[in-house]
C-alpha cells in the first residue's frame, strides 16, 4: 500500500488520492479556505478550515485563504483580521497566499464580456420581483425574460454603461444565457452581475456594479489554481453551474468540486447573520462573547486550538447531514485542558472557617501538585493560616444520605493541608444564615494522612483568608435552551430560545495566590471547579476568570435526581 492510500481516511481524501494516482491535474493538490468576511467565523468554520489546510497539508500541496469580499454592504477590514487570526490561532498557514475576489474584479468584468461575446450572457431589464415571477417553480419551468435576445452588441453596450453608473441601482442585472426550463433552478439564467452603488472596503467607490458569489466563486478558484474546491452541501446543487461557468470560459484542467456536510451542533446557532443578529441587538456582549460558538468566542471562554482541531477530526467529514451533541465539543476540550492545565483552589461562594486550634499568625506553606496529569510541572506553594474560606456547598448544617464534605461533628480532609472537625457554627442574628465555621484540627494529619490510619471520606479545597486574591467569575452555560433553536421555518423564532441564564456572574470570589499577575487567556483548573480561564477585562486590581467547561460532577447528579 502506497503513501496515497494510507492517507485515504475520508471519502474526500478518497477522491484527493484517486486523483493522484490517476494523474488528474498533474498529480496536484491545491486547496483554499474562502470565507467572507462579513463576521466572524465560528466552529463551523473551523470544520472547514482543518478540512482545506488539512487536506493540503497531507498530500504536500498548498492552501490559501481567500476572502470572498463580493458583497460590499456587509463586509469589512474587521472581520478579514478576524479571520486571519482564527486561522493562524487554530495552527494554519497559508503562507503569503492571502488573496481577495475583490482583487479579480478586473479579470471577472473581462470575463463576463467574454461570455456576452459568446452569446452566453444578456443585459436584463427585469427587476428583483419579475426575475422570480419568470423564473417559474421547481415543478414548472420558467419563462424566457424579453430581454433575452440582445444582441451581443446591445448587450456589449448596456453592460458597459452598468459599469460606467449609467443606470439606477437594481434596474439591470447581467445573466447567464443557460436555460430556463432547467431542473436545477440554478440553471435558470442565474445573476452574474447587479447594480449597487455602495463603496467596497478596499476597492472605494471604483465599481458600481458588483459580480455574485456563483460566479465568483469558480473563476477565483481557477485564477489560483486550485485543484479541489470543497464547499458545504448547499452548494451541491450549485455545482452544475460551477462547471458551466469553467467550461464556457475553456478553463483547461478546472477545479473539481466537493461538498461534504457542514456542522450543526445542539444547543447553538452557527450563521453569520444570526449571529450578527445577536451582536447587534445586544443578546451578546459582541463577536467574543465566550457564549459565542465564533472562534474568537471560544477563544476567549479558555477552548484550546487542540482542543477544536481533535473535535473536528473526531466529527469526521461526511456526505450526509447529521446532529452533533454539544457534550462531544465540551469533551474534547475537557480532555486536552486536564492533560495541561494547571491546577488552582479558588473558593466561588465563600464561607469562612476558624480553624480555633491552630496558632494565631502563623502561615504555612504547603505543597500542592500543579497537574497530576504531568508529573514533569512539579508542585507549587499554597499558604495555609488560622482562617481560611471553603465552599459553602462543602458544608451542610443537617447532611442528607452520601453527603461526605463537612457538618458538625464531621471531619474533612483539607486538600494537602490537614484534617479539620467542625465543632461550632455560627449565624447570623437576624436571618439564621451560617456565615462561619468554627473548627479544630489535627496537626498529625498534615499534608492529609493520619499516622493512625484513620480514614476520612471527604476532602474538600479551600484557601487562605489572609492571602486570597478577590475575583469575578464568569459561568456561562449555553446560550440557547433547546436543543435546536434554529428548527423552524420562523425566520426570527431562535430568538425565543435565548437561554436568559446563560450568564452567571460571580463576586467576592477567592483564588489563592499563585495565580497572581495572570496573563489572559491563561488556562487553569480551579480544583473540583472546572476549568478556568483569564479574561481580557482582568486587571492589576480585578482578575476575572471565565468558566470554559465544569468537571463531570456526580454529586450534582445524585442531587439532581432526588429533586
Amino acid at each position: 500500500m502506497n503513501d496515497i492510500e494510507t492517507r485515504a481516511t475520508d471519502f474526500i481524501r478518497q477522491i484527493v488520492a484517486d486523483d493522484m494516482t490517476a494523474g488528474r491535474r498533474d498529480g496536484r493538490v491545491h486547496t483554499r479556505f474562502p470565507p467572507e468576511p462579513n463576521g466572524y467565523l465560528h466552529i463551523g468554520h473551523a470544520k472547514a478550515i482543518c478540512l482545506n489546510f488539512g487536506i493540503a497539508q497531507d498530500y504536500g500541496g498548498p492552501c490559501n485563504l481567500r476572502m470572498d469580499d463580493t458583497n460590499p454592504e456587509t463586509e469589512d477590514e474587521e472581520f478579514v483580521d478576524a479571520a486571519k487570526e482564527d486561522v493562524q490561532w487554530l495552527g494554519f498557514d497559508w503562507d503569503r497566499r492571502l488573496y481577495y475576489a475583490s482583487d479579480y474584479f478586473t479579470r471577472l468584468y473581462d470575463c463576463a464580456v467574454q461570455l456576452i461575446k459568446a452569446g452566453k450572457a444578456y443585459v436584463d431589464d427585469l427587476r428583483g420581483d419579475e426575475v422570480g415571477q419568470y423564473r417559474g417553480q421547481w415543478n414548472e419551468p420558467g419563462r424566457n425574460s424579453p430581454y433575452r435576445e440582445r444582441s451581443i452588441e446591445e448587450n456589449r453596450e448596456l453592460f458597459e454603461r452598468m459599469r460606467r453608473g449609467d443606470f439606477e441601482d437594481g434596474s439591470r442585472t447581467l445573466r447567464a444565457k443557460i436555460d430556463m426550463a432547467a431542473a436545477n433552478m440554478n440553471l435558470r439564467d442565474p445573476t452574474i452581475y447587479r447594480i449597487r452603488r455602495f463603496p467596497h472596503y478596499r476597492q472605494g467607490d471604483k465599481w458600481c456594479i458588483y459580480p455574485t458569489y456563483d460566479f465568483t466563486h469558480p473563476l477565483s478558484d481557477a485564477f489560483e489554481g486550485i485543484t479541489h474546491s470543497l464547499c458545504t452541501l448547499e452548494f451541491e446543487n450549485h455545482r452544475p453551474l460551477y462547471d458551466w461557468y469553467l467550461a464556457q470560459l475553456d478553463f483547461q484542467d478546472p477545479p473539481r468540486q466537493i461538498e461534504f456536510a457542514r456542522l450543526n451542533l445542539t444547543y447553538s446557532v452557527l450563521s453569520k447573520r444570526r449571529l450578527r443578529e445577536l451582536v447587534e441587538d445586544g443578546s451578546v456582549n459582541g463577536w467574543d462573547d465566550p457564549r459565542m460558538l465564533t472562534l474568537s468566542g471560544m477563544r476567549r471562554r479558555g477552548y484550546t486550538p487542540a482542543a477544536i482541531r481533535n473535535f473536528c477530526d473526531r466529527i469526521g467529514i461526511s456526505k450526509s447531514n447529521s446532529v452533533v451533541q454539544f457534550a462531544q465539543l465540551e469533551d474534547a476540550v475537557r480532555e486536552d485542558l486536564n492533560q495541561h492545565s494547571p491546577r488552582v483552589m479558588a473558593v466561588l461562594d465563600p464561607i469562612k472557617v476558624v480553624i480555633e486550634n491552630y496558632p494565631e499568625g502563623q502561615v504555612e506553606e504547603m505543597d500542592a501538585v500543579n497537574n497530576p496529569e504531568d508529573p514533569s510541572a512539579g508542585t507549587r506553594k499554597v499558604p495555609f493560616s488560622r482562617e481560611l474560606f471553603i465552599e459553602r456547598n462543602d458544608f451542610r448544617e443537617d447532611p442528607p444520605r452520601k453527603y461526605f464534605r463537612l457538618a458538625p461533628g464531621r471531619e474533612v480532609r483539607l486538600r494537602y493541608a490537614y484534617f479539620i472537625t467542625c465543632v461550632d457554627v455560627v449565624k447570623d442574628s437576624e436571618t439564621g444564615d451560617v456565615i462561619e465555621l468554627r473548627c479544630t484540627y489535627d496537626p498529625e494529619t498534615r499534608g492529609g494522612y493520619a499516622p493512625d490510619g484513620r480514614k476520612v471520606r471527604g476532602t474538600i479545597h479551600w484557601v487562605s483568608e489572609a492571602q486570597a486574591l478577590k475575583a469575578e467569575v464568569r459561568l456561562y452555560t449555553p446560550l440557547f435552551s433547546e436543543e435546536f433553536p434554529q428548527d423552524t421555518k420562523d425566520e426570527q423564532a431562535y430568538k425565543a430560545a435565548i437561554n436568559d441564564n446563560s450568564l452567571e456572574i460571580l463576586t467576592g470570589c477567592r483564588v489563592e495566590p499563585s495565580v497572581s499577575g495572570s496573563a489572559a487567556t491563561t488556562r487553569v483548573q480551579f480544583e473540583r471547579q472546572g476549568y478556568f480561564c483569564v479574561d481580557p477585562d482582568s486587571c492589576d486590581t480585578k482578575l476575572v476568570f471565565n468558566r470554559t467547561v465544569t468537571l463531570r460532577d456526580s454529586w450534582a447528579k445524585i442531587e439532581k435526581k432526588g429533586k
